[in-house]
């Protein structure tokens, strides 16, 4: 069964070169029960909001799978959080996720897939070394992106709470066609 792994927020802003002159991709899990409204974790910070953030990319959602294959690509641990993102998932394929596609995480929280994480300059700096030269390209060609979600009710989660596929619309394009297209 599909379970949330854990509930991650921002750990620290970091420098970065590009337009904003700092990143909030450094998020880290959060212990305990977690609110969860329509902006997003709470607690959490989105650097740029003209790129992250709002309703439609309140929360982030990546799969361990993903996060295991890199970890076996790079030669290296990414702990929960290590993608920018708010939800790491287990035994739910995010990239197939339709878009429309409802999810309940743990007792009240529901989220709606909106569309794929796009990759930027500021993640391949977050990479870092020889691995962010070309990243932003190798993590697309890969299709291993995440997903990003509306809060459509919002509640607490905790990492282990269940997550369960409410609906999936027939016919709409999933994560990964959105991006391809």
């Amino acid at each position: 069964m599909p379970r949330l792994l854990a509930v991650c927020a921002v750990h620290s802003l970091h420098p970065d070169a590009g337009s904003i002159g700092v990143t909030a991709i450094d998020k880290r899990a959060v212990e305990g029960a977690v609110r969860v409204g329509t902006l997003g974790v709470r607690a959490d910070v989105q650097a740029s909001r003209k790129h992250h953030g709002g309703p439609d990319k309140a929360v982030y959602a990546y799969a361990q799978d993903d996060a295991e294959f890199w970890e076996r690509e790079l030669d290296r641990k990414l702990h929960p959080g290590w993608f920018g993102e708010n939800l790491r998932v287990e035994g739910l394929d995010v990239n197939g996720a339709r878009i429309g596609e409802v999810w309940r995480i743990g007792d009240t929280v529901e989220v709606e897939v909106t569309m794929p994480r796009t990759p930027c300059a500021t993640f391949a700096r977050w990479v870092g070394g020889s691995a962010s030269r070309g990243w932003v390209k190798r993590f697309s060609d890969e299709g291993r992106l995440g997903a990003y979600l509306r809060v459509r009710r919002a509640g607490e989660v905790r990492a282990g709470d269940a997550i369960a596929v409410v609906s999936s619309p027939e016919g709409a394009p999933t994560v990964l066609e959105v991006y391809r297209a």
